[in-house]
């Protein structure tokens, strides 16, 4: 798995670069299937989405 490296820089709202990065490596962390979605708005990213789908073990039946 690559790790990707972003730089620390502050935003207007005071938030670092390495702070949403953190946040995406926890909603990634223990995910199994499922999507993480990241969304930017004037080159800021503004909303990380989480969706987890569990899945059932399909049981044959003859």
């Amino acid at each position: 798995m690559s790790t990707a490296r972003a730089s620390t820089t502050t935003s207007e709202t005071g938030q670092t670069s390495s702070d949403w990065l953190s946040l995406v490596r926890e909603k990634v962390q223990g995910l199994r299937f499922g999507v993480v979605q990241i969304v930017v708005h004037d080159a800021k990213v503004t909303l990380i989405e989480r969706t987890e789908k569990t899945r059932l073990a399909h049981s044959r039946e003859t």
